[in-house]
């Protein structure tokens, strides 16, 4: 056509002149945006365009999209050896053992495995080990990794607007490898940039469609009153290195975020050497073994308002440093051992006024009272997998005044609890209760009724809860109710009736022979719209239908999952 390579052509002109020559393929290579490639793709017959790029394009503009696998371990192995030794396998001169986790640490991809290989052709074995150790904290093993790797999957990172690109910076505070819990990103994202779920739950699903994380969904997630925590995120190790590269940049006392990249027995000696002046970090990530109150040393954190303790262990002393947080606004503590631990210095709490956001995993949760915990600004208050039964005790706890603002409560998976503190039903601003994977819950207060705010109320997998109390019929603001999996629940009490607010109720994978009030006080259930149930079931709400024509009767599907094993 007469145009070199750097000759615009104007797009009248592409499709005359192509559109009547040989059938053409155009590659766009490395497209970032929709309205760029809006642009670049002309519907003209005689071409088709090949589109490479980590967003993931709706339909309505390309036709196909092929999802690109990382390499399998042979592969990766192959690909390796040739940038590193010049042939497809590992040659008897060389250390095969720290060969392989070298290559594990690339995790299939292609990029890495082939820049970090050819970074270490010709190096001594010393180096290599000195370059596994850099990997391992997530760190360039040298200035051609830095700037082939890290730094061209940065230009990834600055496509991206700033608030976006501040949270995806944020999924390095957390262990590689590990399912990151959704609710925990949300409430952090939430506290820190100014945002609220809906606009942080967007900003997820913009980094997922960029492949800069992936989302592990629950087959119940994605509606309007499914919870966060039934959705989990995970991240190539690869892009985590990166977020941890351009989060440590600069002095380690002015960084935003404060992280250990692996876990370690120790906190960083850079810390301790820079102890005797504050950290004006933002988030600061811990991840260590078990600590003892002598493995800690003062610190001071006038600006935090994230810290997220990651931790394996039985034991674990929380940190002392905790006091000198003025601000902080969520505490994240995650024990990623095999068994609950229990947790000492708990008093700490009692300087946090200004704790929003609580999120308890996989520990032995401490007598609750007012002299220890008065949480008076928290919001959120999650305790998965924990030992929850002596935090309870009812001579005395009163969770009204320990948590006077609480608006959102989270027991998931704590296998110890068997009946709710009575008190729970003063706590007039509770506005979200979930009792989920409880299998011992055998019953809910009689007065649940009291808390005229609630507004969602779950209470799936508790397959020994029998009833529901009949005050449920005062749940005057409860818009969604979901008794799924409650397998041994044989009836819904005729007050249920009452609840003119509600909107949804799920209640897949009940028992076979529940029965439900008369169809005259189910339509007085007046914003009633959706019910999911189970086909044995299904009748006798298509049969309420018939009389609420707005009323959506949806058959569930049997779901079976063990993701929650993988922790």
């Amino acid at each position: 056509m007469g145009y070199t390579s750097n000759h615009f052509v104007p797009p009248g002109k592409l499709q005359c002149e192509w559109g009547s020559g040989p059938r053409i393929l155009v590659v766009l290579d490395d497209v970032w945006s929709l309205s760029a490639l809006e642009q670049l793709i002309f519907r003209i017959p005689a071409y088709k365009t090949l589109v490479v790029s980590r967003f993931k394009f709706p339909t309505s503009v390309v036709n196909e999209v092929y999802k690109v696998e990382l390499l399998r371990e042979d592969e990766s192995m192959s690909l390796f050896c040739h940038s590193a030794f010049g042939q497809k396998s590992i040659p008897p001169t060389a250390d095969e053992s720290l060969v392989k986790q070298i290559v594990s640490e690339c995790k299939g991809l292609p990029l890495a495995l082939k820049v970090i290989g050819a970074s270490l052709r010709d190096q001594p074995e010393m180096y290599w080990a000195s370059a596994k150790k850099r990997l391992l904290r997530g760190e360039p093993i040298c200035e051609s990794h830095e700037n082939k790797l890290l730094e061209r999957m940065a230009i990834s990172v600055e496509y991206l607007n700033k608030k976006v690109k501040q949270c995806f910076l944020d999924l390095g505070s957390f262990p590689e490898d590990k399912k990151i819990p959704l609710d925990v990103l949300i409430n952090m994202w939430v506290e820190i940039h100014d945002i609220d779920e809906e606009e942080a739950f967007a900003i997820l699903v913009e980094l997922s469609d960029k492949n800069l994380l992936t989302l592990v969904k629950d087959p119940r997630a994605g509606d309007a009153y499914s919870s966060f925590y039934e959705i989990c995120v995970t991240q190539h190790d690869v892009l985590r290195d990166l977020a941890l590269h351009l989060s440590n940049r600069g002095d380690v006392t002015e960084r935003k975020r404060l992280l250990m990249p692996r876990r370690d027995t120790e906190l960083p000696r850079d810390w301790e050497r820079n102890a005797d002046q504050p950290f004006n970090a933002q988030i600061v990530s811990v991840h260590t073994g078990e600590m003892r109150e002598m493995d800690w040393f003062r610190m001071e954190f006038p600006k935090a308002e994230v810290l997220i303790l990651n931790f394996s262990s039985n034991e674990y002393f929380l940190p002392p440093f905790t006091d000198d947080m003025p601000k902080l606004r969520a505490l994240v503590v995650i024990n990623y051992g095999t068994s609950e631990a229990t947790l000492q210095n708990f008093s700490v709490f009692t300087n946090l006024a200004n704790l929003r956001s609580l999120w308890l995993e996989k520990v032995s949760v401490p007598q609750l009272s007012n002299a220890t915990v008065p949480l008076r600004n928290l919001r959120k208050l999650s305790m998965v997998f924990c030992k929850v039964n002596n935090s309870f005790d009812p001579s005395v706890l009163d969770l009204p005044q320990i948590f006077p603002r609480l608006s959102e409560l989270v027991i998931d998976h704590c296998d110890d609890l068997i009946k709710l503190p009575l008190s729970i039903c003063k706590v007039n601003s509770l506005q979200s209760l979930s009792i989920t994977n409880c299998h011992r819950l055998c019953e809910l207060p009689a007065d649940l009724g009291m808390l005229r705010k609630l507004q969602i109320l779950r209470l799936y997998a508790c397959p020994e809860l029998k009833k529901l109390p009949p005050s449920i019929g005062e749940l005057v603001a409860l818009k969604y109710l979901d008794i799924s999996q409650c397998l041994n629940m044989r009836c819904l009490p005729r007050e249920i009736g009452r609840l003119s607010s509600l909107e949804k109720i799920d209640m897949r994978e009940c028992s076979e022979t529940v029965s439900l009030p008369t169809s005259a006080a189910l339509l007085n259930m007046k914003s009633l719209r959706r019910v999911i149930c189970d086909d044995e079931v299904s009748g006798l709400w298509k049969n309420v239908g018939k009389a609420k024509p707005d009323l959506h009767v949806q058959v569930a599907e049997r779901s079976y999952s063990l993701d929650w094993l993988d922790g």
